[in-house]
């Protein structure tokens, strides 16, 4: 589809769709994701201008269908896949994504760490994928240098940042924010440094003494961004990995950073989404995200969780989801999934369903708490269905249509089931919703009440 779109562009010093809408013009992009989020599309040019929405859509990846990532718009979801050297491998990358994309998530981010060649792995999945990809190039840097973090240059992370756009990457998590100053703000943590990529630049800085190579080499990172349009991703490398640590100096202080690299990136004419924790209690949800809102100007917020409590391996998904349903309510664009199997090891096709599927209902959620216009319609039309007794419109209206037709049918498997005015519940004599009263009935009813009032107590 947008093969002929990038066409034009090619050659350009910058592609970007932040740089088309600053100048005016409304790209097929911007008018793709406006018929998409049914939003006018001056507004999505707008917003897009303004840095409060990006487009993550690289000139590459061009079988993309375009999504939009900000307040304006639905609160998105992202999915994590990726290989690891204990598991996986390139088909079964492939399939997750696959399964990730039948499931809703709205935009994929390949984690891959090892299990087969990364480039290979990393092409099949955006040849694969209809929506964004997202990736962690301070990854495959390691792996560049045989896990040797000592030996990383500044150019070893340049040419692997440009060889993931090459590819078609769509956004990429830059660990720029993390400062060496930062480093000693850890020392009263639970769980110290728990993001990956943050951990690989803390223990080069503590190495060398030396400044954060992607902060000190960030304008290079931008003229490499805006010649194929990725969208910086840029990383909470402190976030907190527990309750305990959560809005604690060393995240906010990194926060502050991020706010001036989001402002430094949009001077460019380049697009940014900010990354959030992680593990925080209920009551300082509202505070992260307005926080995060105030030091970088309003960029999209994209939240892993967050987590609201620490205590329930097996069932992060769980403990997440409650914590994203009101991120996504305060205003953050994009809630990361988090699956049961987070903390405990790599996530399975199944762990993969899972945790879409609660992510989608906290972004759902998010939605009609926002009053989003038109959130709540597929939520009145299965109520309807549900009240009508229509078992398979149910099924249909569903965000997992298979799981729900599954529990009906443990217990009541048979057609004619379909159709019958009672699940295995309440049974045919005990369901309430059989309680059918017609208007007509309420208005005689009402006249009765008018005469007669009925004794209390």
């Amino acid at each position: 589809m947008r093969t002929q779109w990038v066409a034009k562009r090619q050659g350009q010093d910058n592609v970007t769709q932040i740089h088309y809408a600053r100048q005016g013009v409304i790209t097929e992009e911007m008018d793709y994701v406006a018929r998409r989020e049914k939003l006018p599309v001056e507004l999505i040019r707008d917003e897009v201008a303004r840095g409060r929405m990006i487009i993550p859509a690289n000139i590459n990846h061009t079988n993309l269908e375009p999504m939009a990532i900000g307040i304006a718009s639905k609160c998105k979801v992202n999915a994590n896949i990726g290989a690891s050297p204990n598991s996986s491998n390139l088909q079964e990358e492939v399939d997750k994504l696959n399964l990730a994309v039948k499931y809703g998530a709205d935009t994929v981010m390949d984690l891959s760490t090892g299990g087969g060649n990364l480039d290979e792995i990393r092409t099949a999945i955006i040849k694969a994928s209809p929506v964004p990809i997202g990736t962690v190039p301070v990854y495959q840097a390691l792996e560049s240098v045989h896990g040797t973090i000592e030996k990383l240059t500044a150019d070893d992370f340049l040419h692997v940042i440009e060889k993931h756009a090459q590819q078609g990457v769509d956004y990429q998590t830059i660990h720029a924010g993390i400062l060496i100053e930062h480093l000693p703000l850890v020392r009263n943590r639970i769980t110290g440094i728990v993001s990956r990529g943050g951990g690989i630049l803390a223990r080069w800085m503590l190495h060398h003494h030396k400044q954060n190579p992607l902060y000190t080499h960030y304008r290079d990172i931008i003229e490499i961004f805006k010649r194929y349009d990725v969208s910086f991703s840029l990383g909470d490398s402190l976030r907190p990995g527990c309750t305990h640590d959560a809005s604690d100096e060393a995240q906010l202080a990194e926060l502050k950073t991020l706010g001036q690299l989001t402002r430094k990136a949009w001077e460019d004419d380049v697009q940014v989404m900010v990354e959030g924790p992680g593990h925080v209690p209920m009551d300082q949800i509202e505070f992260n995200v307005r926080k995060q809102m105030e030091e970088c100007s309003e960029a999209p917020f994209y939240v892993l969780g967050p987590l609201v409590t620490d205590i329930a391996p097996g069932y992060d998904h769980i403990t997440s989801a409650i914590g994203a349903a009101m991120a996504g309510w305060y205003g953050t664009a994009m809630l990361c999934y988090v699956t049961p199997k987070e903390h405990l090891g790599l996530p399975d096709a199944e762990d993969v369903r899972n945790g879409l599927i609660a992510y989608k209902i906290a972004a759902h959620a998010a939605d009609i708490a926002r009053h989003r216009p038109g959130a709540r319609d597929r939520d009145d039309e299965l109520s309807h269905a549900r009240y009508n007794f229509d078992w398979n419109r149910q099924f249909e209206l569903s965000l997992d249509p298979e799981r729900a037709k599954e529990y009906h049918d443990e217990t009541l498997p048979a057609d004619i089931y379909k159709t019958a005015e009672f699940c295995s519940m309440c049974g045919p004599k005990f369901c309430p919703m059989q309680t059918k009263v017609d208007a007509d009935a309420l208005t005689e009813l009402e006249k009765f009440l008018a005469k007669e009032p009925v004794a209390q107590g």
